[in-house]
């Protein structure tokens, strides 16, 4: 088991949808918000993921093919 932290920018049209959610159920993964900027023009999340390396880049993976922008944490 592993993890890694990334920030994830959402467009606009996905705010109201779980995304979170739909992640932990679809890729078994144990996700912890670490830092969130929603609202505005600012709309992301710093999450570190844990589980399987394999299965969190599928997950990353999924997220990008959802219009999520997934990048290393700023700091």
């Amino acid at each position: 088991m592993t993890d890694q932290v990334v920030r994830l920018t959402y467009p606009v049209s996905l705010l109201s949808v779980p995304v979170i959610n739909q992640l932990i159920r679809r890729y078994d993964l144990t996700v912890n918000i670490l830092r969130a900027q929603i609202g505005g023009e600012d709309r992301w999340l710093e999450v570190q993921l844990a589980g399987n390396p394999a299965v969190i880049q599928e997950a990353i993976d999924w997220l990008i093919s959802q219009g999520i922008e997934v990048q290393p944490p700023i700091t």
